[in-house]
């Protein structure tokens, strides 16, 4: 595969998986039915939207148990299904592009809209602070 469409399709399924636990992942399922119907797949439409869905449940319990991995895993699986649409009809990757940046521009404006954090910490000693405005993964070994 073109590294350029290897690069888009990967690009693609992260910023669709990451839109999915917010507001605008409708937006994602209909950009997937585009997609499929523009390949001339429209039987596949109905099992990748219903694929989506399952998949925007795994994201929002992911996110809630601070399971990074899960979302990396699930956006790999995406990959893969984008790959195989650019392999088959490469002139679809403009439109990729554009609804990538659709995607970026509704998530950029989803973060705007989220409350601010300000947090302020301080340790003496051998203490330690551990503070997130969001996830937090830590890995210590003593």
């Amino acid at each position: 595969m073109d590294p350029e469409l290897a690069t888009l399709a990967s690009t693609a399924a992260t910023t669709m998986v990451g839109l999915l636990a917010s507001d605008g992942w409708e937006t994602a399922r209909d950009w997937v039915g585009r997609l499929w119907r523009r390949a001339r797949q429209p039987e596949r439409v109905g099992t990748l939207e219903g694929e989506l869905v399952a998949t925007r449940d795994e994201v929002r319990v992911a996110r809630e148990g601070g399971d990074a991995d899960t979302e990396q895993q699930l956006a790999a699986a995406w990959n893969i299904q984008l790959r195989r649409l650019l392999t088959s009809s490469p002139e679809l990757a403009h439109e990729v592009r554009r609804m990538v940046e659709e995607m970026r521009a509704m998530a950029a404006e989803a973060g705007s809209r989220a409350p601010r954090v300000d947090m302020r910490a301080r340790a003496t000693g051998h203490g330690r602070v551990y503070q997130a405005g969001r996830d937090q993964r830590i890995n210590e070994r003593e």
